[in-house]
């Protein structure tokens, strides 16, 4: 599955990038199963999402909760509780 991944505030700063396009294996199919995927990718990701404290997320501008289903195409946004502009 093919995913559009943006990273906003805190986070975008600490994963160096603001957003990339991302092929996910198939059983990465809810907005938690994403973060673990990202996560397990290592050094920036893992400390990001583990340091930054609770990160919300958006499914195509849409605030979503963990159980968040994705489908292919997807635009996902992560980012801290209260961002700056």
């Amino acid at each position: 599955m093919k995913l559009t991944v943006l990273y906003f505030a805190r986070l975008r700063e600490a994963v160096g990038r603001e957003r990339e396009e991302l092929e996910v294996p198939g059983d990465v199919d809810t907005v938690a199963k994403l973060r673990a995927h990202l996560m397990a990718r290592g050094a920036p990701f893992a400390e990001a999402f583990a340091t930054i404290g609770r990160i919300r997320a958006a499914v195509d501008r849409t605030m979503a909760q963990d159980d968040s289903l994705l489908r292919d195409g997807a635009e996902v946004a992560f980012f801290p509780p209260v961002t700056g502009g």
